[in-house]
């Protein structure tokens, strides 16, 4: 039996807060014994994933607070706000770790027991590979924004740890600090790049942005394909959390009763209502202009 979408995203959250703090403190003590500038990247990516996820976590619950008298249309927004903060956690840390290269690169330092960074970056790998497949899948299954922002938090995660690894056992067996640091900033850059993405859709929520072409063209084909609608206009779409909202106003024959424009009108409404199951629909019938 499917889990409930609610459900599912209260346990990734639980999931995602589980994984960074095992992760977090493996890696510092890593950090510690290496010394290495690039396993300081990768701790700071994780740690950046533990704010994430606790900002995840208190965020969901309240976007999946029921509508109330002051906020008619729930607050499903509180994900799109959630993903704007994670973004700009990510951003300030990714240019902390640029100042860290930099200065790594002007005083370069050899890393240490380098066999203890590979061994921790392999359980991180493991960790995060098993947490990054279960919230693709609760995407996939709830279209949670904040969660989204998690999986790209935690994939920027996944390539720092692998790239982290492969940099401290080449800097080790090739003797070469330079290549640490190397990594360190490559891991920096990416993190940039995931900040704009994560904050690039939480904006795109936040601003009302309408919903993928893809699916307004299917709206526009619902509606159409019943024989008694003349015309459409004034579509609007958006998101809020999990519910998405639909306005459109259809045309119908001017001659026709009240009563069968409704039925009409009530039947456009239940097909769109099938093909987008938990959207808000509001659906105007106007009459056709005069010929």
């Amino acid at each position: 039996m499917a889990m409930e979408p609610q459900r599912l995203m209260r346990l990734a959250t639980v999931a995602s807060t589980s994984v960074a703090l095992t992760l977090v403190g493996a890696k510092a003590v890593a950090w510690v014994v290496t010394d290495s500038v690039s396993m300081l990247s990768s701790l700071v990516d994780t740690s950046l994933d533990l704010v994430g996820s606790l900002v995840t976590f208190f965020a969901v619950r309240l976007a999946l607070t029921p509508a109330d008298a002051d906020h008619r249309f729930g607050h499903g927004k509180a994900e799109a706000l959630a993903g704007l903060v994670q973004a700009g956690f990510i951003a300030a840390s990714g240019c902390a770790l640029l100042f860290a290269v930099a200065e790594r690169f002007n005083a370069p330092k050899q890393v240490r027991e380098e066999d203890v960074g590979l061994m921790i970056s392999a359980l991180a790998l493991v960790l995060t590979i098993g947490l990054v497949t279960f919230q693709r899948y609760v995407v996939r299954h709830t279209g949670s924004i904040a969660i989204g922002a998690d999986v790209a938090h935690y994939g920027t995660d996944l390539v720092a740890t692998l790239v982290t690894g492969i940099g401290l056992f080449l800097s080790g067996l090739l003797d070469q600090p330079l290549i640490d640091s190397s990594v360190a900033g490559f891991v920096a850059l990416y993190l940039l790049h995931g900040s704009w993405k994560v904050g690039r859709d939480s904006l795109d929520i936040l601003m009302d942005r309408e919903l993928p072409e893809e699916d307004r063209r299917r709206i526009d084909e619902i509606a159409r394909q019943n024989p008694g609608v003349k015309g459409i206009h004034e579509l609007r779409t958006r998101s809020g959390g999990l519910t998405r909202f639909i306005q459109l106003h259809i045309e119908v024959d001017r001659n026709l009763s009240l009563l069968s424009g409704h039925e009409i009108g009530r039947r456009v409404q239940g097909e769109i209502a099938k093909a987008f199951p938990g959207a808000e629909i509001i659906l105007h019938v106007d009459p056709s202009p005069a010929s």
